[in-house]
């Protein structure tokens, strides 16, 4: 960062809102002024002729110059609310999202308050799903995993940070992570894998490229991680226990069949708060 804000980043608070809006999207701005000014929202209105410390001018110009050239808002800030936690982000994970909160309600939805439970999060990125669970359940003990330590170096910062000491995390790709007593069959299994389909114009665009590629397409159709989560589900959950997954908005039908496939019974679906098909899921027999 530069030790002196652009000449033209101007040196009061309502100034400063005008100049970053007339720069990035009004939404982006609003946070980033806010932030970077240590105010609340309106108080550019309200308390306009404030003036700026001169550190304040130079983070926000900083900031407004990173997000204009495209890196994310979460990228830049370092951190994102998600189910009523803030997470630290950084590019080596996906960035949460609201879509992902429908992962997180349809877990609690089958999971029972007040008793010892054992729950799987597979590809857990920032910890974000295994974290809101294991603190919205005290008495589940999470097994997180994922193939990428700079991930679970994340999650791990994640869980201290929140206080999950129930959530264990483990290197490892899917199924592949578990030995020894995570043999042990669990309750639940929840995962947002990668899905979107290689040719999808989509991971072209606005965040998807700032974000980890690995974390986001499998390539080919966009289903061979999920094929495998279900498939491995009915060996890892015991008998009752629930899998649920995240899934592109256009792969219900196919996840349904895989579901189907698996032998997994009672089928649920959830949608996210566009009205989208995101969580599929079922149980085993039992």
């Amino acid at each position: 960062m530069s030790e002196a804000a652009p000449a033209d980043c101007p040196a009061s608070l309502s100034e400063a809102w005008h100049w970053a809006r007339g720069q990035i999207d009004t939404v982006d701005a609003r946070v980033l002024v806010r932030e970077a000014c240590g105010c609340s929202d309106g108080r550019w209105i309200s308390h306009g002729e404030t003036l700026l410390e001169p550190v304040q001018r130079v983070q926000l110009a900083d900031w407004v110059a990173r997000r204009a050239a495209g890196e994310p808002v979460a990228y830049i800030l370092g951190w994102r609310e998600f189910h009523g936690h803030r997470f630290e982000v950084t590019p080596d994970v996906l960035i949460p999202r609201p879509d992902t909160e429908t992962l997180v309600d349809a877990a609690l939805a089958v999971l029972p308050e007040g008793r010892p439970l054992r729950v799987l999060d597979l590809g857990t990125g920032s910890g974000c799903v295994a974290i809101s669970i294991a603190l919205a359940r005290s008495l589940a003990a999470a097994v997180a995993t994922d193939v990428s330590a700079a991930a679970l170096a994340v999650a791990a910062r994640n869980a201290q940070a929140l206080g999950a000491d129930n959530v264990r995390l483990v290197r490892g790709d899917w199924y592949g992570a578990l030995g020894g007593e995570l043999e042990e069959p669990f309750d639940l299994i929840v995962s947002n894998p990668p899905y979107i389909a290689a040719a999808d114009p989509h991971l072209a665009e606005g965040d998807l490229c700032a974000e980890p590629a690995a974390a986001l397409s499998p390539d080919g159709d966009g289903l061979d991680a999920l094929r495998a989560i279900i498939a491995g589900a009915p060996t890892h959950l015991r008998p009752g226990g629930w899998l649920l997954v995240e899934h592109g908005w256009d792969q219900g039908g196919a996840v349904a069949d895989l579901l189907a496939d698996a032998g997994l019974v009672d089928r649920v679906d959830h949608h996210d708060l566009g009205g989208n098909h995101r969580v599929s899921g079922g149980r085993v027999p039992g």
